[in-house]
């Protein structure tokens, strides 16, 4: 092809103009903030560097070594031998247990209850979704202030019970994490719900009606007839369901900040605890490659197994 019928062919054809003035934009935004970033964690993982100064391999050792120091594996095996490192584990795999068991079967019943077009289902799906729309943070504060004991919904529940002493379950093991985990399904519920609402309004109404002449009740047109055509859109949800639970970080800190006792933390909230707040950009670094590990396996698993074909 030469020069000029490439160009002229950019000129008439829509479709290979808008490929070329969005993908380079968004090519180089994912290569800068995503790519590179987690290219570099890889290259600081074995070291024992504070993030100051010039990068470590750069260092004089014999001037420098204060700065930056090989350590190669040392910050796996601290990692995987620390206690709150084990138990941020246990934590975000009590996310994900949560989520697939709780907080998807309650959005995909509510789904099923309010799909339909009226004016009725339309009110609760804004009531439903709105969580959703808060900001993280905003969220942990709002359930940090409802569950202070002296003066938020805690307060109240230890007045109505007669407890001599109020009540700080942020405060507490294991009543912080599981507040987080109540604010998790509060706050994702709508989401998926409304994924699965999408996945039910494109069944056809004939099929359901011709099921209901031949005597099916709801609950036999909803298990054998909207849960498998809507399959592909539940193991979306559940994909984006467990890929998030790897991911919370943003109700933790306005919350419990991981405490108390670091019982509360998740993989990424110990991360940026024992990383980056303690100057540990190596071994911060290090819990970055778990993470980025850890996600890139599941999702290579997930998608040569139960989304394959799909």
């Amino acid at each position: 092809m030469t020069r000029t019928s490439f160009w002229q062919r950019i000129v008439h054809d829509d479709q290979l103009r808008m490929i070329l003035i969005f993908v380079p934009p968004a090519i180089l935004v994912f290569t800068i903030f995503v790519m590179m970033p987690m290219v570099q964690a890889g290259f600081f993982a074995p070291w024992k560097w504070s993030g100051y100064g010039p990068a470590p391999w750069a260092l004089n050792e014999a001037t420098d070594a204060t700065f930056g120091k090989w350590v190669g594996e040392r910050n796996f095996e601290r990692m995987f031998g620390h206690a709150a490192f084990q138990q941020a584990v246990w934590n975000s795999a009590l996310v994900i247990a949560v989520s697939l068991l709780i907080q998807l079967p309650l959005a995909l019943m509510l789904a099923l209850m309010i799909y339909r077009s009226t004016r009725a289902n339309t009110i609760f799906r804004l009531i439903f979704f709105l969580p959703y729309i808060l900001a993280e943070v905003a969220t942990g504060l709002i359930f940090a202030f409802a569950l202070d004991g002296n003066y938020g919904l805690s307060a109240w529940f230890s007045q109505l019970f007669g407890m001599e002493e109020a009540w700080f379950p942020l405060a507490e093991k294991p009543w912080a994490f599981y507040s987080i985990l109540a604010a998790l399904v509060w706050k994702y519920f709508g989401f998926h719900m409304m994924i699965y609402i999408a996945g039910l309004q494109s069944i056809s109404s004939a099929l359901l009606e011709s099921a209901e002449i031949d005597g099916a009740t709801n609950w036999q047109k909803a298990w054998y007839i909207k849960i498998p055509l809507i399959w592909p859109a539940i193991t979306v949800s559940i994909f984006y369901s467990v890929l998030g639970a790897l991911q919370v970080f943003d109700l933790v800190m306005p919350m419990t900040a991981g405490g108390p006792s670091n019982s509360s933390h998740t993989l990424v909230s110990y991360l940026y605890n024992f990383g980056f707040i303690r100057l540990d950009v190596g071994f911060g670094s290090a819990v970055g490659v778990f993470l980025f590990v850890t996600g890139v396996l599941f999702a290579l698993v997930y998608r040569n197994t139960v989304q394959r074909g799909q």
